[in-house]
């Protein structure tokens, strides 16, 4: 019916798009009068339309992409078996300035959900509107914290007033763009506050009654969804309560007539500047997602699914890297990571076969020995079962309805029927690939048209005051309260006259200038000499400086740029957390005990830099001069044009030779980068076991590295030619040496054992009933236009290493590299059957495997 407004979900059911009127009721749940579809929920499961579901659901934040990015993130998010995306909404973003709202560009929430919609997934609509998500300040705006009496996230009528008016202005936009579930749109469920169950305890007796009030002011505004609140175990009725972490199998709501949620599962970690690289093996992230799902869970959420790029200065932390990968099952750049998103994509088949069995009923578990335990879904209809070796250390045979199953340590088993397995967590059948960046020689016309690394000009920042808006006030004031977070940078100038017969000039002998900060960078001048600079670090981000100084008899001037890198985003009053020269600052002499305290004299403070003030970033202004460029210098403003660099891949900056500072290109932010911030030596493993418990410091990678040195910019944000690179340089470095890469993969890999289950998608076919079916190795080119075009490394039979550094074992098939050549060279996709009749037999008794690896063009 053509007057039926959104009919995206409707569409999406393969149903007719037709008004429906609901009037349902169900204990703990919504009345709700709608036209659309009706989402509710009982202790199963949520229900949609009157049927319980099994979701899997992925969080993509909108803004940490773009939205030519969001179709293809969204379709492969589908592909890969989401029901669906969860992302928060980010108050900072959407009102930067109080009453004056942006919704464009990567702020395009509504733009966001409706692509969801067309794409025939569902949203879970995450308003918060404190979001943590690593983000600066917690996602609130800065201009929150000035209202007069205002304290967040307790039971503060100012406080409670704003988030209220937020809340529902973001309601009424959804409503008005009948996105709601209950207008035919796609939106299921949305989440008022955000882990504060974490914090609670800290804000006294007036947290309770904000709990209460929030969930209150959520219902009234009448969604015709549930709301749910994370991490919260005294969640109000009829909000559910639902769980946050690397496992929630063990997570039970605080009532029976709820469903066992789990809104975030930490797919890997969040990269901090100074840190290694985190990253979780997909067969504990699969069976940690099977674990809750064998025991009762129906709804489960990756954090992150696509993780992105913190553009501008969005990261928080402090201290949170540009980067926002999180080793998600999408990259940063938009390709898939395989083999986590190609594992997962048959996890949630071989649980998807088993829904229909799983919202009958409650699971009936019983032991089948230590570590070991099996979990029935039983109903008139079917019957499904997860075998599970929660166990470390040991593989097991167990004995389940009559018949022998192996489970490898740590790992669960699906079995759709209760009698075959579909799937077992720590058994990959996909393929794994090796993504690489290619660095373009920039001197080079054909892939990057014009060098970077020439056609550079600079402007010298000044260093101290050089603002008319700059202040003087006596003492040091605190930094995030005088700049607003307008800029990451504040200068605190002082000019002082320094006697002769000071006793820290006796002799000669040199000054220790002594500087306390709450953080997160200073830099000291002394008579416009860089003298010495501190830096802190992810949860530490206050510093110490002592700098040897020399000072000359008369008036000697101290200028200190103190910087912040993205506002503290979790912790209890975390708003309250200041950065800045708080003091105290000295003049230490020789002489023990000697020593001037300059704290309490008249400064003089400048928020933020003059090349921000005449917005250099756009590199439009007619100041740039193009003479002999410095380097390796400070508080250098640089310029330069490139063309777009050829093909389709995406790209990045490499920032090698460069210090610390932020890059915009066409004037639009690619983030703050810092490739001089190198990770700790020791601690990495690029083979980390999956068995056992994951926490966010076990599996690193690039110790002794620099945390980050690519930089994305979206190709969208670029022009064919005549593009404009501007990067403010803090510390000091060589722009020349900048290059540009392309993310792409390198390789194609799969290894496949004859003990590995069938590829899911053979279930319930005719090859299931077939006794010579075998598992095989999928290999298939990730762009549209590929072929494969060589097989690297092929081995059947015992081969060692894993993808990118394959190696025969002490038995392999001579025949294997023809065979695979003959089924793959030409192809884009292959599959070849692990098996002796396919192969020979190079040694009887033996579990064999297939490993290949192959290449694409």
């Amino acid at each position: 019916m053509s007057n039926c407004g959104s009919c995206s979900i409707l569409k999406m059911r393969g149903t007719e798009c037709m008004m429906i009127l609901f009037v349902f009721l169900l204990v703990g749940n919504f009345v709700t009068t709608t036209l659309g579809v009706s989402v509710t929920y009982d202790h199963r499961a949520i229900v949609i339309d009157g049927k319980r579901r099994v979701l899997v659901s992925g969080s993509i934040h909108y803004p940490r992409s773009t939205p030519d990015m969001w179709p293809d993130l969204i379709q492969k998010s589908k592909d890969g078996g989401l029901d669906v995306i969860e992302t928060y909404v980010f108050w900072d973003l959407h009102e930067p300035v109080r009453n004056q709202f942006n919704f464009e560009g990567r702020n395009d929430l509504v733009k966001f959900l409706k692509l969801i919609a067309d794409a025939g997934l569902y949203a879970h609509l995450r308003i918060g509107p404190y979001v943590c998500a690593e983000w600066n300040y917690g996602g609130f705006p800065l201009w929150l914290h000035f209202i007069p009496g205002i304290k967040f996230r307790t039971n503060n009528e100012p406080f409670k007033a704003e988030m209220k008016r937020f809340t529902a202005k973001i309601v009424d936009l959804m409503k008005q763009e009948e996105l709601y579930a209950s207008q035919g749109g796609p939106i299921i469920l949305s989440q008022i506050e955000n882990e504060y169950g974490n914090v609670q305890s800290h804000y006294g007796p007036d947290a309770k009654p904000y709990v209460n009030w929030a969930a209150a002011m959520a219902t009234s505004l009448n969604t015709g969804v549930p709301w749910v609140m994370c991490q919260q175990a005294d969640t109000p009725d009829p909000l559910i309560n639902t769980c946050n972490g690397f496992y929630c199998d063990g997570f039970t709501p605080n009532s029976p007539k709820k469903p066992k949620m789990w809104t975030e599962n930490w797919s890997g970690w969040f990269l901090a500047f100074g840190g290694a690289v985190p990253y979780r093996p997909v067969e504990d992230l699969a069976y940690a997602v099977a674990r809750f799902y064998q025991r009762g869970g129906t709804f489960q959420n990756y954090y992150m699914y696509h993780g992105g790029t913190n553009f501008g200065r969005s990261s928080g932390g402090p201290f949170i890297s540009t980067s926002y990968d999180y080793d998600a099952p999408i990259d940063e750049y938009g390709l898939l990571r395989q083999p986590k998103w190609g594992h997962l994509k048959e996890l949630h088949k071989a649980v998807k076969l088993c829904e229909e069995a799983m919202v009958a009923t409650d699971p009936t578990t019983t032991s089948l020995g230590t570590n070991l335990e099996a979990s029935v879904y039983k109903s008139g209809s079917g019957c499904s079962a997860f075998l599970a070796n929660f166990g470390s250390s040991s593989d097991a045979n167990v004995t389940f309805s009559g018949k022998s199953y192996y489970l490898p340590a740590w790992s669960v088993s699906i079995l759709p029927d209760c009698k075959n397995v579909a799937f077992n967590t720590a058994k990959i059948n996909s393929m794994a690939t090796v993504p690489t960046f290619v660095r373009n020689s920039l001197g080079d016309e054909i892939t990057s048209s014009k060098a970077l690394a020439s056609g550079w000009s600079s402007i010298k920042e000044p260093v101290g005051i050089s603002s008319e808006s700059a202040f003087t006030k006596p003492g040091l004031l605190e930094q995030i309260n005088t700049t607003a977070d307008k800029s990451d940078y504040m200068w605190y100038s002082l000019s002082t006259e320094v006697k002769g017969d000071e006793p820290y000039l006796d002799n000669g002998s040199q000054t220790v200038l002594h500087v306390e900060s709450l953080g997160h960078v200073l830099h000291a001048f002394v008579n416009g000499k860089l003298e010495g600079s501190a830096i802190g670090g992810n949860g530490h981000p206050k510093v110490s400086l002592d700098a040897p100084i020399k000072l000359i008899p008369g008036t000697n001037k101290f200028d200190f740029l103190s910087l912040t890198v993205g506002l503290q985003n979790y912790g209890e009053f975390f708003d309250l957390s200041g950065a800045g020269v708080t003091g105290p600052v000295q003049l230490r002499g020789s002489t023990k005990g000697s020593a001037t305290d300059l704290s309490s004299q008249k400064w003089t403070y400048q928020v933020g830099l003059k090349g921000e003030d005449l917005g250099l970033s756009s590199g439009t202004q007619s100041l740039w001069a193009s003479q002999s460029l410095p380097t390796k210098q400070p508080l250098i403003w640089y310029k330069t044009t490139f063309d777009e660099p050829t093909g389709n891949n995406p790209i990045a900056l490499d920032m090698t030779g460069m210090g610390k500072g932020e890059a915009w290109v066409n004037g639009q932010s690619i983030g703050r980068y810092w490739p001089t911030n190198i990770a700790q030596t020791s601690g990495c493993t690029d083979s980390c076991n999956y068995k056992g418990s994951y926490s966010s410091n076990k599996c690193l990678r690039n110790c002794g590295k620099p945390s980050q040195v690519m930089y994305h910019v979206p190709r969208s944000w670029l022009k064919p030619t005549e593009n404009i690179l501007v990067l403010f340089e803090e510390i000091g470095g060589d722009p020349t040496q900048i290059s540009f890469a392309n993310r792409q993969v390198e390789s194609l890999c799969s290894q496949v054992s004859e003990s590995h289950p069938l590829p899911v998608d053979m279930w319930a076919t005719d090859k299931m009933t077939d006794k010579a079916s075998k598992p095989v190795v999928s290999l298939e080119c990730p762009h549209s236009g590929q072929v494969i075009s060589k097989i690297k490394f092929a081995s059947f039979g015992t081969p060692n290493g894993i993808c990118g550094s394959f190696s025969h074992g002490q038995c392999s098939s001579k025949k294997a590299l023809s065979i695979v050549q003959k089924a793959c060279i030409g192809s884009k996709s292959c599959s070849i059957e692990v098996s002796a009749t396919t192969f020979g037999n190079p040694c009887r008794g033996v579990t064999k495997s297939l490993a290949v690896e192959a290449s694409c063009s």
